[in-house]
């Protein structure tokens, strides 16, 4: 009797979730961006929000809730339904970093919510004021060496992907220099472009147009692969720096417990949408690429962020970028 009482329920649980998939979304869905309109996240974010409004045939509203390097918004969506109505648009640094930056992190990124799919891999580069005496990153290394107590550098916060990045390329080349947290990623491009600083690891999303008008100089990719926005732009991996990988990537999750049917609608909407010519064409001018079909999966997605959490561990520990 048990047994039947058991297969009852499951087929129960079963055939719900199938039909909540099929009626979900009739209403509006919100993707929440933990970070400030402008960024490179609310940029990606806005691009893919768009197609899959079109797709699912309901507006996706995208909310930029900013704060403690994204924590805030991510642990909105952690608390949120999970009903598939609000989604969060993880960034590395939201998914990864923070577990180790923060001594008690709001959220867990790889048990507080339920995978969706990866979608976006956007390379990070470094970017130096325009008069700056270097132009490649060999001479970029030999004059921060011989200079380190005279510069400083730029992030959108403390913790933020810029911030771990610049300190990983500081730890590469034995130096200490001197960081300038900002409150946004707009702010730290204004005085590097004013000359009030040195150099920001900067996303390419956000600094393309000003390498392109030439109110910054572009020295290195901070990655393994050339981008093709910037397909004359040498790698650190060409400069002899294989293990100098500052790749941030941009993943779709839900809340902990939404139902199978639903992650699976939206896992196939954001591939379709990454698929349309025109939404590809927005990420790619954007200095974003798609990740190969086998790496936008849940299945996948559930993997690698526990992957991503233990890689930059080591990185965030050994720079001291710790927050209470």
């Amino acid at each position: 009797m048990r047994r039947l009482i058991g297969a009852v329920l499951a087929a129960q649980v079963f055939f719900a979730g199938g039909a909540w998939g099929q009626e979900w979304p009739n209403r509006p869905v919100t993707m929440v961006v933990p970070f400030a309109a402008g960024g490179p996240v609310d940029t990606i974010g806005r691009i893919l929000g768009a197609s899959l409004s079109e797709i699912l045939g309901q507006q996706v509203i995208v909310e930029n809730v900013g704060g403690a390097g994204g924590m805030v918004g991510a642990a909105r969506v952690a608390r949120a339904a999970p009903d598939g109505y609000t989604m969060l648009l993880g960034s590395s640094s939201v998914m990864a970093f923070n577990q180790t930056i923060h001594k008690k992190p709001q959220y867990d990124g790889a048990a507080d919510f339920t995978p969706v799919a990866l979608f976006a891999d956007s390379a990070r580069i470094l970017i130096v004021r325009k008069d700056f005496p270097a132009a490649t990153l060999a001479e970029f290394n030999l004059y921060a060496k011989a200079n380190a107590g005279k510069l400083q550098y730029g992030s959108s916060g403390h913790g933020g992907g810029a911030h771990v990045c610049a300190e990983l390329l500081n730890s590469t080349n034995g130096v200490k220099i001197a960081h300038v947290p900002y409150r946004g990623t707009a702010q730290a491009m204004q005085d590097l472009v004013g000359g009030r600083l040195d150099f920001v690891c900067e996303q390419i999303s956000t600094a393309v147009s000003l390498i392109q008008s030439g109110n910054v100089k572009a020295v290195a990719v901070l990655g393994p692969d050339r981008v093709s926005v910037l397909p004359d732009l040498p790698t650190a991996k060409e400069n002899g720096l294989a293990d100098l990988d500052c790749n941030s990537w941009g993943s779709i999750v839900l809340p902990k417990g939404a139902p199978e049917a639903i992650v699976r609608k939206l896992s196939a909407a954001i591939n379709e949408a990454v698929e349309t010519p025109a939404t590809r064409k927005r990420m790619e001018d954007a200095g974003v690429a798609i990740p190969p079909p086998d790496r936008r999966g849940p299945e996948y997605l559930g993997k690698y962020i526990p992957s991503e959490i233990a890689r930059w561990a080591a990185v965030i520990k050994g720079a001291g970028i710790v927050s209470e």
